[in-house]
């Protein structure tokens, strides 16, 4: 059953001075599913045009499509796409992205290294103006366009497509080095089960002379030279640097983390390889446990003899530090990689919901829960703190020397091993570590597999589960370096300068090519479309100029002091410096190189292809009752 879209019938559907389709037939079948089928005969507007947008008969409105007439039919079909099954499976899976071990250790240390209690006004201030205004972008980006971190672009602005394959190229670094930390977790949680735990005494075959017992019931004198039972379990039996010279000479893989990230990886497959409707069954296990456990771990602190003077020295405010940039800089960057726009991950997820789902409040939702998470981690990492001061007689600041992960694996896990009940609160603490590494990595790779299926559909389409399966294997292979004896040292690496920079800089140009060159308006039109209501005059400012400002100062901040590396005793050469910032452009090198190739492959004077280049291509598919037509 066919009927002309331009029969007297629908006159009424296309007013004077808009583009009408002519020849065009809307197509019945069987299966209730609308088709558009135009004969290629209409003529294309002039350059002046290509930009505006052009209503079509359900009231949405549309971006013209700049692909060039070929006098050849073309069909523009949706087919169905999957969706969560329900809408917690969503949010879960949102916040065990956004809550990961970075909300455990980072966000304590930067918060009492950075005025304590004062720090938060300036987290505050970022989180409003910066943080979440790019989160709910990309979720609403996602939703609407219903595309990975590539293809999304053609929709937006082709020529900054190469963003798409720069978030692939992070998400990749990412996992060579994230799930090391977790192979970490997991060698302690297997260490746990036993009635004594292995780094509570010095009498085990991997200690030195200088390992001192000061919670043991001798009186034990701690000197200059003195090390902890945990320290020396991380450092000599579980990382084994002592056998490696640093960066230089890595020393051998291993066999002990190979067989936990092996492990670790086969987890990951089988959770992720049929999609969101098994992933989003596995995060009702890993986002919900990891709150099960900090809250048994923040009674059990509070309990604790000293907790009081952890939390004194927690949130204890210096005022005098707000006068300091980097207390700014550092609240902007925790507050920007604790939400993570910029992975691909919020674009992908959103990307499987409903067309008219409430990103609005999801977005306000999950970066709340994220940011609570954070602020109340820090009460049970400082609880036990404070115990430790106690116990040592010492400052807590004395105590709260160590960062990153040996805040958690040294100083925590000590803590731990001289509780009442210490291996069952061991099993719980790693295992929770294990569950908020998880989800985060489920998230990472989804963000890159939803960018290459989307973008690569009849290639990778129908084999999902062998692309993920090639996909895992060759984090596992990427992984390998930070295995090695002297891995820690290459974890550090990456983590400070593979992403760091060069995720700041592709949600600049996310930002700017949203705002300005698709532009702020058409954006609020399609949120509009989704939620009924267009965002307010707050998120508008934000968009265009507050978000890219502060990721713009946030990045020039850290590329004019590149931190000076230091774990343990080895200080990272400055060589070290230019390879990691070289690692960092391997990414992001992506995105003029794809700039440069479009403009060159598209036909046309310069000032042509730049039009073409920076006009959406293709159609975007948008609801309309029991079916979906195309925005053209």
């Amino acid at each position: 059953e066919t009927e002309p879209l331009t029969s007297k019938k629908d006159v009424s559907g296309c007013s004077e001075g808009e583009d009408c389709k002519e020849n065009g037939l809307l197509v019945r079948n069987p299966k209730s599913a609308l088709r558009l089928v135009e004969d290629g005969n209409k003529i294309h507007p002039s350059q002046g045009d290509k930009g505006e947008a052009a209503q079509i008969s359900n009231g949405y409105s549309g971006v013209q499509s700049s692909v060039p007439c070929n006098g050849e039919q073309q069909l523009m079909e949706l087919e169905d796409r999957e969706t969560w099954s329900k809408k917690i499976d969503f949010l879960l899976s949102v916040i065990g992205y956004a809550v990961d071990l970075g909300n455990v250790w980072r966000f304590p240390y930067i918060c009492y290294q950075n005025g304590g209690g004062a720090f938060l006004i300036p987290y505050t201030i970022m989180a409003l103006f910066g943080g979440i205004p790019l989160f709910y972008m990309e979720l609403a980006l996602g939703q609407y366009h219903r595309n990975g971190c590539i293809s999304i672009w053609r929709k937006i602005c082709p020529i900054f497509k190469g963003i798409g394959f720069a978030i692939c190229i992070i998400d990749l670094y990412v996992a060579s080095y994230y799930n090391t930390i977790m192979a970490w977790a997991f060698y302690y949680l297997i260490s746990s089960f036993t009635a004594e735990l292995p780094w509570t005494s010095c009498t085990n075959p991997w200690n030195t002379g200088n390992c001192t017992n000061y919670f043991s019931k001798d009186n034990v004198s701690w000197s200059l030279h003195s090390i902890s039972p945990a320290e020396e379990f991380y450092t000599r039996q579980v990382l084994q640097v002592h056998r490696s010279n640093g960066l230089e000479d890595l020393g051998g893989i291993s066999w002990q983390l190979t067989l936990c990230l092996l492990l670790i990886f086969t987890i990951v497959y089988f959770s992720i390889w049929k999609g969101v409707k098994t992933s989003g069954k596995v995060v009702w296990v890993t986002a919900t446990f990891p709150y099960i456990i900090l809250f048994i771990l923040l009674v059990r602190g509070a309990t604790l003899p000293g907790a009081w003077r952890g939390v004194l020295y927690y949130l204890k405010p210096d005022w005098q530090k707000l006068l300091a940039t980097e207390v700014w800089v550092d609240a902007a960057a925790q507050i920007f990689f604790s939400l993570g726009p910029g992975f691909g991950v919020l674009l992908a997820y959103a990307s499987y919901n409903k067309f008219h789902n409430n990103c609005y409040q999801d977005a306000l939702v999950t970066s709340t829960v994220n940011c609570l998470t954070s602020f109340v981690s820090g009460f049970v990492i400082f609880t036990v703190l404070g115990y430790m001061a106690e116990m040592r007689n010492e400052d807590v600041s004395e105590v709260a020397k160590d960062t990153g992960p040996s805040l958690l694996f040294i100083t925590y896990a000590e803590a731990i091993a001289n509780m009442p009940a210490s291996t069952f609160f061991a099993i719980i603490f790693f295992l929770m570590l294990l569950t908020l590494g998880l989800d985060s990595t489920f998230a990472g790779l989804e963000g890159v597999i939803t960018g290459v299926l989307d973008e690569f559909p009849h290639v990778w389409g129908k084999r999902r589960e062998l692309f993920v399966l090639g996909l895992t294997i060759v984090c596992f292979l990427g992984s390998l370096a930070t295995l090695t004896f002297g891995g820690a040292y290459v974890v550090k690496l990456f983590e400070e300068y593979a992403t760091g920079p060069a995720v700041l800089t592709v949600v600049f140009l996310e930002a700017v090519a949203v705002s300005w060159f698709y532009g702020i308006t058409q954006f609020c039109n399609d949120v509009k479309e989704m939620l009924g209501s267009a965002p307010g005059w707050y998120w508008r400012v934000c968009w265009v100029a507050i978000s890219p400002l502060f990721l713009l100062f946030v990045t020039c901040s850290f590329l004019s002091n590149p931190p000076d590396l230091r774990l343990f005793d080895y200080d990272y050469p400055y060589w070290t410096t230019v390879v990691g910032y070289c690692i960092g452009t391997s990414s992001i090198i992506f995105i003029p190189i794809y700039m440069i190739y479009r403009l060159v492959i598209t036909p046309g004077t310069l000032k042509e292809r730049i039009l073409k280049s920076i006009t959406p291509e293709t159609a975007t598919e948008i609801p309309f009752g029991d079916i979906r037509m195309n925005a053209v």
